[in-house]
C-alpha cells in the first residue's frame, strides 16, 4: 500500500534536512538506529521506520529517485491521483458487487485541488497537483484533504466486495455545510452502518470513548461528530443506525478492531480497513435488519439521501 500524504518523509524520520550531505545522512541514520532500537528505549515500530527511511534515500540512486518524485515506495503521483485507489470492484473480480451510489472522495479532492492552487499562487501552472514533491511541501491541512480523499476511495473499494445483499451510499449530506457529511452509509442484513474513513497520518488511541492522537486537531472528537451526522441521516430516513464505524489505515489503531462507546444507541467501533468487510458481513451480536424491514429501510434511505 502506498504511504499516506501525511506520513513523515524519510528526511524527517532521520532528522536531517533534504540538503544534508551523504556523510551527514549516514551519521543521522546510525544515530537514529541507536535511539530507535528497543534495547535502548525505542520501539520496534520506530526502528522499522528508520530502516525504511534509509532504504528510500540511503543510496545515491534511491535518494535521487525520491528527490525527483519517483519514489517507488509511494508509487509517485500515480498513488494519489484520482482513481488510483479504485472505488469499485477489483479488476478481474467477476463476483457481483454491492450496489453503490455517490462519489467517494470527490468532495475532498475538489477542496484539495482548490486549496493547492491557491497555495501555489495565482497564475502558477500545476502540471501535476499530485506530484509527491509538491505534496510534501504543502501545509498539513491541504495534505489532510488528499489523505481523506484517498482513504474514502480505498474504503469504497473494500465495501464494493460486500456483494449483492448490501447497498452503499457515499458522501451523504448530513448537515447545512458540505463538510457535514457521512462518508459511507451501508445497509445490509447485518444492519445500518455509518462509516467514517480517515487517515490522520499517525496512530490513534482510545480515550473516554473517543479517539486521540498527534494527528487529530485539538478538541476533535471523531466518534461524536460521526454520531451527530448520522443522526441527521437517520432522522430524514426514519431509520436507526446499528453501528458507527471509524476506519483507519492498517497499523494506525491499537488493534484491528476496537470497541468504542455507544452513541444514541449505535455501537461505536474503530476498525483497520483490512478488517472492515468482515465486520460488516458478520455484524454485531443481536443486531440486524432483514426481510420486509430491510426493503422498507432501503426505500426510505433511497428517497431521503442527498449527496455533497
Amino acid at each position: 500500500m502506498s504511504e499516506s500524504p501525511l506520513a513523515a518523509n524519510p528526511y524527517e524520520v532521520l532528522g536531517v534536512a533534504p540538503t544534508a550531505s551523504d556523510d551527514d545522512l549516514k551519521k543521522a541514520y546510525r544515530r537514529r538506529l541507536r535511539e530507535a532500537h528497543p534495547d535502548t528505549g525505542g520501539s520496534s515500530a520506530e526502528f522499522d521506520r528508520v530502516q525504511q527511511a534509509w532504504q528510500r534515500i540511503g543510496t545515491a540512486q534511491a535518494r535521487s529517485a525520491y528527490d525527483a518524485g519517483g519514489d517507488a515506495s509511494s508509487g509517485g503521483s500515480a498513488a494519489w491521483s484520482y482513481g488510483a485507489a479504485g472505488g469499485g470492484t477489483r479488476r478481474g473480480d467477476t463476483r457481483p458487487s454491492a450496489k453503490s451510489s455517490g462519489h467517494p472522495g470527490g468532495w475532498y479532492r475538489e477542496q484539495y485541488l482548490r486549496l493547492m492552487r491557491e497555495w501555489a499562487g495565482r497564475g502558477t501552472q500545476l502540471d501535476d497537483p499530485y506530484d509527491p514533491r509538491l505534496v510534501r511541501t504543502a501545509p498539513r491541512e491541504i495534505k489532510h484533504l488528499l489523505a481523506a480523499a484517498v482513504a474514502e476511495e480505498r474504503t469504497a473499494t473494500a465495501l464494493a466486495t460486500l456483494g449483492m445483499g448490501f447497498t452503499i451510499w457515499h458522501d451523504v449530506v448530513a448537515g447545512a455545510h458540505p463538510e457535514d457529511k457521512v462518508d459511507h452509509v451501508v445497509l445490509g442484513p447485518t444492519g445500518l452502518w455509518a462509516v467514517l474513513s480517515e487517515d490522520w497520518g499517525t496512530e490513534v488511541r482510545v480515550k473516554r470513548g473517543d479517539l486521540i492522537g498527534e494527528g487529530l486537531a485539538p478538541g476533535e472528537r471523531p466518534l461524536h461528530q460521526l454520531g451527530t451526522r448520522a443522526k441527521v441521516v437517520a432522522r430524514a430516513a426514519k431509520a436507526r443506525f446499528s453501528a458507527l464505524v471509524i476506519v483507519v489505515e492498517d497499523g494506525q489503531a491499537p488493534g484491528s478492531l476496537t470497541e468504542l462507546g455507544s452513541v444514541r444507541g449505535a455501537q461505536g467501533m474503530l476498525v483497520e480497513r483490512s478488517r472492515l468487510v468482515n465486520l460488516i458481513r458478520t455484524g454485531l451480536p443481536g443486531v440486524g435488519v432483514g426481510g420486509t424491514d430491510l426493503f422498507e429501510v432501503r426505500t426510505r434511505l433511497q428517497s431521503s439521501i442527498r449527496f455533497v
